[in-house]
């Protein structure tokens, strides 16, 4: 039962890092977007 619990509780808790990390990729690419934009927008 103990060990059950502990391997829900890991992939639970693997399952929000991996979902953070991909957020955080997300937010980074976009405001690179964001850059090239006004890059753009001022040349």
């Amino acid at each position: 039962m103990t060990r059950k619990l502990t391997l829900l509780i890991s992939a639970l808790t693997m399952s929000v890092v991996v979902a953070g990390c991909n957020t955080v990729k997300g937010l980074g690419e976009d405001i690179q977007s964001v850059g090239r934009a006004g890059e753009e927008a001022i040349n």
